[in-house]
This record gives C-alpha cells, sequence and structure tokens, in this order.
C-alpha cells in the first residue's frame, strides 16, 4: 500500500445528503494516527464536535477520553471516526440513506488505517457494521468477525460513551470494552497479550 497520507483520510466536499448539508456547519473527519492500532466509530456529530470539526468533543468525548486513560490507551493514540461526517438537524439518527451515502468514506478510513480491532460505539455504528440488529447493552464487549468492503475485520461493540452518563450501571459494562479492546491492541499495561488473535 502507498503511504497514507491526511487527505485521503478526509472528506472535503459532499452534497450527497441535501437535509444534513444544511443543518452542517461543516464536514466533520476522523482525528488520530492514520495508522492506529484501535479505530472507534460513532453515529455522527453533535452540535460540539459540529462546532469543534473533530468527533467526540462534548461530554461524552470527556468520558471516551477519561476511560481510554484507565485503560492504558489515549486520545492521541486511537483514531475516532463516525458513520456519517455531518450533524443531523437537532442530533436525530442518521437515516438508512444518510447511512449509505456516507458508507465508501468509512470503509476507505478502515482500509487505510487497517486497525486491529474497530469499536462500534452505540446501536447505530453496530448495526451499520454488522448489518443486523443489535441489543448494544447486552452485546458490549463480545468481538464478532464481520467483512467490510470484503476484508475479515474484527468488530467489538461497546455502548455509546453518553450512555454512562444517564444510566451509571453502563459504566462498568463501558469500561471492560474498552478494556478488552486494549488487550486485543496489544496495550502495554494490560496483563498480558495471550488474548491477543495474532492468527487472525
Amino acid at each position: 500500500m502507498s503511504e497514507l497520507n491526511a487527505e485521503d483520510l478526509c472528506v472535503d466536499e459532499c452534497t450527497r445528503c441535501p437535509v444534513l448539508v444544511d443543518s452542517r456547519s461543516r464536514i466533520v473527519n476522523g482525528t488520530g494516527p492514520e495508522d492506529a492500532d484501535v479505530l472507534f466509530v460513532g453515529e455522527g456529530p453533535g452540535a460540539q464536535e459540529d462546532a469543534e470539526g473533530e468527533p467526540f468533543v462534548g461530554r461524552s468525548g470527556t468520558v471516551l477520553d477519561e476511560q481510554l486513560r484507565t485503560v492504558g490507551l489515549d486520545r492521541e493514540t486511537v483514531r475516532i471516526t463516525n458513520c456519517v461526517r455531518c450533524r443531523p438537524p437537532e442530533n436525530r439518527d442518521p437515516t438508512d440513506e444518510e447511512l449509505e451515502h456516507c458508507r465508501g468514506y468509512l470503509e476507505t478510513e478502515i482500509d487505510l488505517v487497517d486497525p486491529d480491532v474497530i469499536v462500534t460505539l452505540g446501536k447505530v455504528p453496530s448495526e451499520h457494521l454488522l448489518e443486523r440488529s443489535v441489543a448494544v447493552t447486552k452485546e458490549a464487549g463480545s468481538l464478532e468477525e464481520v467483512r467490510i468492503a470484503g476484508t475479515p475485520r474484527r468488530l467489538l461493540l461497546c455502548v455509546h460513551p453518553a450512555a454512562t452518563l444517564y444510566d451509571r450501571s453502563q459504566e462498568e459494562t463501558f469500561e471492560s470494552a474498552l478494556e478488552r479492546a486494549a488487550d486485543l491492541a496489544d496495550v502495554d499495561g494490560s496483563e498480558s497479550g495471550q488474548t491477543r488473535l495474532d492468527g487472525f
């Protein structure tokens, strides 16, 4: 593969979704290393993300950052992106059509970053990438093998960081899923790398 460059991972112009074009102030691209071992995929930008131009910078981002540090990861070493790159009006869920319009951008990003593990944050990205219905609170922490654009990938389901703000019982679920992500990426500080699926 040719050397990655930031331009390949960024969408500068897109008018596929007229409603989102009207509701956004900017396109919010993924952030983090272009060769990150862990790629987090959220749903779409909220108001603060739309204002600042980065994913997960609001309250959910603070929760994510704190938990990443707890498990031996940090924001500078992981990549964070979304299923759709433009804020849906009033923070509603993206429609199936909007998800499909942005799918190629997400697949390109996954292909270029080539992470050891993809972590889906919440129901929308989990269902979008697995192409099935997901009971995310029950399935959080489970690892699935899925083909994305023809390439086998390891996908770890996780609750959305915001879930921990509204339901404190989700904090442990969230932390254990991130611990597993760190372990799968073979992060130093975990007890051992034994559970890493090296032969995948």
